[in-house]
């Protein structure tokens, strides 16, 4: 996954060689938790379980054998391609210490961040609301609360007084 422009001065200058080490070295071309291979095209069921053409058997999310005994589910078995990426788990990149980092593919790796990105999203909508009451009109406010005020049993709240 690519680093952001503004957030590359939190990174040491030697990450990419870092994280090859990781990925290739300690984690053997796979990722760590459900045991993917790097740039390689498999067959999923989108609930984690994937097909390991090596083993020719179904692995769990957790890179575990896993039975698929619907017939159905196998008419639903998608494709991607694996791409793994270093991961920080405790997602402070100045934290650069091997324990500290992970070999994920990206369906691990979102599910890992997937707090962190709920707070990100909670952070941008309340300094987006926070910047909005410091610099717009009161008026303004008013009468744009007014209009998102949503209808009770039939009654127009907009009418209420402010």
């Amino acid at each position: 996954m690519p680093i952001r422009a503004e957030n590359r001065w939190l990174y040491p200058i030697d990450w990419t060689q870092l994280s090859r080490t990781i990925r290739f070295d300690r984690a053997g071309a796979r990722c760590e938790r459900c045991r993917r291979p790097h740039r390689r095209r498999i067959a999923h069921l989108g609930d984690g379980r994937w097909w390991d053409g090596e083993a020719r058997l179904w692995r769990s999310d957790h890179g575990r054998r896993a039975a698929v005994r619907d017939a159905a589910m196998l008419e639903r078995v998608r494709t991607t391609y694996v791409v793994l990426a270093c991961a920080h788990l405790d997602h402070d990149p100045g934290n650069n210490t091997p324990a500290n980092l992970a070999a994920l593919c990206q369906r691990c790796h979102m599910l890992h961040d997937a707090g962190e990105h709920r707070w990100q999203r909670w952070w941008n909508a309340f300094r987006r609301r926070a910047i909005r009451d410091l610099f717009e009109d009161p008026p303004l406010t008013r009468r744009r609360m007014r209009r998102e005020l949503p209808t009770r049993r039939g009654v127009d709240m907009s009418a209420r007084r402010f």
